[in-house]
């Protein structure tokens, strides 16, 4: 595991993240944070929402599971590893192909609750991701069967059931909570 009694630089950090084989790290405030890793439930999850926006962006772009994002976060450099993200070629050149972490925002990012994380947390990230320029945020609660979609402009709005969740910026893209948690199998008060 990464030990840093200092803030590390970037470089450092992609150094050293790097070397420690498959753990992933977010950088955090200067530090590296593990990342915890993706249960069954998480990893169901993660799978219907890549096959969702897959199908939906049909070469349009990239939606890639747990692939860090270089961004900023109050001036320091910040580098989180969502669950999901999705960039389109309009912001990622078709011909990128680079092994390195996204150099740019990507127009989504999705997170989903895990054991020992809360709502609040991932909130609270979302605005992170939000004022470094990440177009919508979709935190994803098994618990409470919910998506809630952040926005740079205007209150979350939380789905539920059988609401319709849509929007402008994905044209066409169009479903509902409960379609999703029909699709990764999660059956209802998974606890």
């Amino acid at each position: 595991m990464l030990q840093a009694t200092s803030q590390l630089t970037l470089q450092e950090f992609f150094a050293l993240s790097s070397a420690e084989g498959d753990i992933t790290y977010e950088l955090i405030d200067g530090q590296a944070i593990p990342k915890m890793s993706p249960k069954f439930s998480h990893s169901k999850l993660t799978r219907a929402f890549l096959y969702l926006i897959d199908s939906w962006c049909d070469g349009g772009g990239e939606v890639l599971p747990e692939w860090a994002i270089q961004l900023t976060k109050k001036g320091q450099n910040w580098v989180p590893t969502p669950d999901l993200l999705y960039i389109s070629y309009e912001r990622l050149p078709v011909d990128w192909n680079q092994d390195e972490a996204c150099p740019f925002p990507p127009e989504l990012v999705i997170e989903i609750i895990s054991p020992g994380q809360t709502f609040e947390q991932l909130a609270a990230k979302a605005r992170d991701y939000l004022d470094a320029k990440v177009l919508r945020v979709w935190v994803v609660d098994s618990k409470a069967r919910s998506i809630t979609v952040f926005y740079p402009d205007a209150p979350p709005q939380i789905y539920m059931g059988d609401m319709l969740l849509t929007d402008s910026l994905f044209e066409g893209l169009e479903f509902t909570a409960e379609q999703i948690f029909q699709k990764a199998k999660i059956p209802p008060n998974n606890r």
